[in-house]
């Protein structure tokens, strides 16, 4: 049988739930920013298509905002840790969209994209990041670009992977109102530069960044 044309994430409409966890962010907490357990990481599609997954994504929020944590494995046959490594260590693209609009395919003012480029520390032995946050292509509006000081980013690298968490504060997503509106949008893109990138459901061969109608649905839970 030959390749599908269309991928199988295609043919869902994915909905899944993010848990609600009041101790987040961990202000000065030792082991990290958000430390979620297992029980917060969204549902993994990769094998509709036969593919393997290499990172764990796992979201959970509170009145306070939203926090993303993603756990890599180590690319195959050696450590993360490895001296080869290019600069260009990891990047990680998020699309959240505070009103999870389903029947536009064009972003709207309350849709977001946050980037964040992770690089190898001088040591090669920590993970240096860059997170901002970035206006989309052919929106319809633009959400309000908040400054990278209100964002909260901490990461890790061992010879098991590497860890990126990030908590992004409730001004920094416009529309955030969890009081009135329980769903949220939302789709991710994680590259390591040696691996096939990974997505939530559909890839690049679709324009994921910029038609929200293609993401996922959260629901935050109480």
């Amino acid at each position: 049988m030959g390749k599908a044309l269309l991928p199988q994430a295609f043919w869902f409409r994915l909905s899944a739930p993010c848990p609600r966890v009041e101790e987040i962010p961990r202000r000065g907490a030792r082991g990290g920013l958000l430390d979620l357990p297992a029980t917060c990481a969204v549902p993994d599609l990769s094998s509709l298509d036969g593919r393997v997954s290499w990172a764990s994504v796992r979201l959970a929020w509170n009145p306070q905002g939203l926090g993303i944590a993603i756990l890599a494995d180590a690319p195959a046959g050696k450590a993360a840790t490895s001296a080869d490594r290019p600069e260009g260590f990891a990047d990680v693209n998020l699309w959240i969209d505070t009103r999870d609009t389903r029947n536009v395919s064009r972003a709207t003012r309350f849709c977001h994209r946050f980037t964040a480029h992770l690089t190898l520390g001088r040591d090669c032995k920590s993970l240096d990041v860059d997170v901002s946050q970035r206006a989309i292509a052919r929106a319809v509006a633009d959400a309000p670009i908040s400054s990278p000081d209100v964002l909260s980013m901490h990461a890790e690298l061992s010879r098991a992977g590497w860890l990126l968490e990030l908590f992004l504060p409730a001004r920094a997503l416009h529309g955030f109102d969890p009081e009135t509106n329980r769903r949220l949008g939302f789709a991710y893109q994680v590259s390591d530069h040696e691996r096939e990138d990974q997505f939530l459901g559909v890839g690049r061969d679709f324009p994921l960044g910029e038609n929200p109608s293609l993401w996922a649905t959260l629901e935050l839970q109480p």
